[in-house]
């Protein structure tokens, strides 16, 4: 057995940089995060840090704006998995930076985990957050830097857990649902804790490298329409549908402030777009996660919304 490369989380503790971290350690890859020191008096923060180091990571301090601790952190490691929010995408051209100052990484893995940027036709706000991440790879590639492209597709934190309600639900509806455009483009819905499990297998995969990883199970494809059919059936009951009209839906996003035009504009790439699904993965481009990991046992979206009957 190829001794385990040794990864590096920039943004662990953030939304799914967590997710990646605990599938890092889990699967026994010397793993390290890099932390920011103000990090562990945050309440929320600090506590994910202290269940890092109880799982065996390794704490690095250091600040994107520091170049010098980014390039001691990454000369101590084989692979760097970028995890940043969407305020921090651009951020990335300091990881590439350090990245070809230290000279030693065998693959980088940006902060993608959503949409194959490159193949979304989003609205503003999430147009320009698709366009700089489309940017980031291009200044990998023009770098020469090994890298893989994880294309997430939909958090189920975000979409299976509200059934893409109000950005700020706790879980599916029970009465009424919203329904945007016509309910029927098909999207991509993956359990954090499967991204993060996919994309720790990649890292050290040949047939990942320089290329998209699409997190594509076939048990996970579902329309709008089918999504709320399925929960229908598990709780036993017909919701009152109302459906939002592409213009509307345009509209409500010119009009709403930040998150909630960026959450809208999102739903318009993924259920009115169909951006997810409406290409084939070529392989001179991509590959489908679930193809070729299939030891994974995959959580199905109709599993994870057993959760919430």
């Amino acid at each position: 057995m190829a001794e385990k490369s040794r990864i590096l989380i920039i943004g662990g503790t953030g939304y799914i940089g967590k997710f990646i971290v605990e599938a890092s350690s889990r699967s026994g890859h010397p793993t390290f995060a890099l932390i920011r020191e103000n990090s562990v008096s945050d309440p929320v923060k600090g506590k994910i840090v202290e269940g890092f180091k109880n799982s065996g990571v390794t704490i690095l301090y250091g600040d994107l704006n520091d170049h010098e601790s980014l390039v001691t952190a990454i000369k101590q490691v084989d692979v760097v998995i970028s995890a940043v929010g969407p305020l921090q995408l651009a951020d990335q051209f300091k990881i590439i930076a350090a990245i070809k100052e230290a000279g030693n990484v065998k693959r980088f893995l940006p902060s993608e985990f959503g949409n194959d940027a490159d193949r979304s036709r989003g609205v503003e706000p999430a147009k320009t957050i698709f366009e700089s991440k489309s940017q980031i790879r291009r200044a990998i590639e023009a770098e020469g830097i090994p890298h893989t492209i994880v294309a997430s597709n939909f958090f189920a934190g975000y979409s299976l857990a509200t059934l893409s309600q109000e950005i700020y639900a706790t879980a599916p509806p029970r009465d009424k649902v919203t329904i945007v455009g016509d309910g029927n483009p098909k999207a991509v819905f993956v359990d954090e804790r499967d991204i993060g499990a996919y994309t720790i297998k990649a890292v050290d995969d040949p047939r990942t490298l320089n290329k998209i990883l699409y997190i594509k199970p076939p048990k996970n494809i579902y329309s709008f329409n089918e999504i709320v059919a399925l929960w229908e059936k598990k709780i036993g009951k017909s919701l009152e549908k109302v459906y939002v009209p592409e213009e509307q839906l345009l509209k409500q996003i010119e009009e709403s402030s930040v998150p909630s035009n960026f959450y809208l504009a999102i739903l318009h790439s993924i259920y009115v777009n169909g951006d997810q699904t409406y290409f084939e993965i070529e392989p001179s481009f991509g590959v489908e996660a679930s193809e070729l990991y299939p030891e994974i046992n995959y959580t199905t979206a109709d599993e994870y919304l057993d959760q919430f009957v």
